[in-house]
């Protein structure tokens, strides 16, 4: 008997987007509070949280409800990012999210 060829089935591995998998209001509420509650100090993450929910909306959209450039938002928002106290709450409001404070 002939053993039988197997097909080398190849897998595809693809990068992870955040932004893919943030689809209503209530998953980048919830994204967002998640980083806010499991790493407060995690400024940069946070940016990056922000600009990944961006990213899902709509980069030129939500620059433009802030009052940004493109870039600049992209800049803020990026790993090397730094953007001011400013910036984050326009961000957040433009995307249709609260910052909420609670007791430590």
């Amino acid at each position: 008997m002939k053993a039988a060829a197997k097909k080398a089935t190849k897998t595809r591995i693809t990068p992870y987007d955040t932004a893919e998998h943030l689809r209503t209001p209530d998953e980048m509420a919830a994204y967002l509070d998640a980083w806010l509650d499991e790493a407060p100090e995690d400024a940069a993450g946070i940016a990056i949280a922000l600009g990944n929910i961006a990213r899902a909306k709509g980069m030129t959209q939500v620059a433009k409800d802030a009052g940004l450039s493109r870039e600049s938002l992209y800049r803020a928002l990026s790993a090397d990012g730094n953007p001011s106290f400013a910036t984050v709450l326009k961000v957040a409001r433009a995307l249709g999210v609260k910052l909420h404070a609670a007791a430590a």
